[in-house]
This record gives C-alpha cells, structure tokens and sequence, in this order.
C-alpha cells in the first residue's frame, strides 16, 4: 500500500493549548451556561480530528498501524492532566476528558475491526450500564467502542436511546458517542484529502 505522508498534523498540543487557554479566558462557572459553547467546540475540534483520521484510514491513504499511532497521538495530547483553573472549569475539562475517551476506544475498535455489525445498539448500551454496575468499567467501555465502532461502520442509534441514562462514566462516553454521530451527520470537511492546520 502506497501510504500518503502525513505533513501537517491531525492534532497538535498547541492546538490543545489554545482550547483551554480560550476556556480560562472565558471565566465559566456553572451557572452561565451560555458560556459553556467553548466545551463542545473543544471537544468537537478534536472528534473532527479523529474523524479525519478514520477517512483516511477508509481511503486506504494510511494503515490500520498509522491510523492507531495517529489517534494514540491525540489521546495523549488531550488526556493528559491540566494544570487546575477553578472547580467549575476543571469539572467541565475532565467531563469533556472523559467524553473523548468513548470517542477514542471506538476510533481504536473500528481500526481494529474488533467489533461486530449490529442493529441492536440499545443491547450494548444495557449491556455497558450493567458492567458500570458491577463496577467492571473495562467491560463497560469495551462496550461503548463497540457502540461508536459500528456507527463509524454507518449504524445509526436512536436518540431516545441516549435518554434517561444515569449519570456516571458511561452517560459521559455515551456523550463523546453523540459527539461522534453528530459531526459525522453534520459536518463532511473531514473526509478532504488534507488535515487543518487548526487555530
């Protein structure tokens, strides 16, 4: 396979940097929810990154190994710890962490080709709450790369099935799913042939 070389990177830290340099300036607390539109910008950012990589990986311009070493790239970058702001703005920094990780576990499944096609996405859903309930929380977002997996594979998951689930790790990467399902709907820049610089 002819592999494309990748010049301009799909992520950067200092892209990372910027994000939370715009999320301290924007003094959020809690309270004044219309400042938090910085988060979900945040967070799309780096699902539109990953997206990229999964098109590329698609077109066969990169490798399976590539593709991995890529999405790891990121997931270093943005999970790294942050340095503490204020109590409201860390919550909403580890919310959109923990967010991203469903969205990384399934860039890696799909890679991966560890999962299965299926139509009963509400099934592993169940099934991940059940394993958050016994506290098995390896089997709980195996489960959830799964889920991300076969929609980047083109399912679909209904919304009222993101409904009414108990608030813990799963509801935080069932919304880094949600994420994912969004900007695949809503946004095809990222199957172009070059990645954005970024900010």
């Amino acid at each position: 396979m002819q592999e494309q070389k990748i010049v301009i990177p799909f992520y950067t830290e200092e892209r990372w940097n910027n994000w939370i340099k715009k999320v301290v300036e924007s003094g959020f607390k809690i309270e004044d929810q219309e400042k938090g539109a910085v988060f979900v910008y945040m967070e799309d950012d780096v699902v539109l990154a990953c997206l990229k990589i999964i098109a590329k990986y698609d077109k066969n311009l990169i490798s399976k190994e590539s593709a991995l070493g890529y999405i790891s790239e990121i997931k270093n970058i943005v999970l790294k710890k942050i340095e503490p702001v204020n109590e409201d703005i860390d919550m909403m920094i580890e919310s959109v962490q923990l967010s991203l990780m469903g969205v990384f576990a399934s860039c890696e499944c799909y890679v991966e080709k560890a999962f299965e096609k299926t139509k009963s996405l509400d099934k592993l859903i169940k099934s991940a709450l059940a394993a958050e309930k016994e506290e098995n929380m390896g089997a709980a977002l195996g489960n959830i790369a799964e889920i991300g997996a076969n929609i980047l594979a083109g399912g679909k998951i209904k919304e009222k099935a993101l409904d009414d689930i108990p608030e813990g790790l799963v509801a935080e990467w069932l919304d880094g799913i949600d994420s994912l399902r969004a900007a695949m709907v809503g946004d095809t820049s990222y199957r172009d042939d070059e990645p954005d610089e970024g900010n």
